[in-house]
């Protein structure tokens, strides 16, 4: 039998997406402020972007190897019960 589990609480989901945004707009209108040249902002902008993929790449990997292992060790468990019951 396949159980579910929720990930994340609604108010964690929320508070993600909410420090993701206020971070972008803040970064955003600091950019917008400073007194640089416009292709200075874009290279500012290009490593923003870059880190938050980063960030929502390595958080993916990490989720899904620790998924990985938890298939991995059920397996081997099925695997181990059903070696021990036809020689019992």
């Amino acid at each position: 039998m396949q159980r579910y589990r929720r990930r994340n609480t609604p108010a964690f989901t929320f508070l993600a997406y909410f420090t993701f945004v206020a971070g972008v707009a803040l970064f955003s209108i600091g950019l917008f402020n400073a007194d640089m040249e416009l292709n200075e902002k874009g290279y500012y902008i290009a490593v923003m972007i870059l880190v938050a993929v980063g960030a929502i790449l390595t958080q993916k990997v990490t989720r899904d190897n620790a998924e990985d292992n938890e298939i991995i060790a059920e397996e081997e468990e099925r695997r181990r019960s059903s070696i021990k019951s036809p020689s019992e």
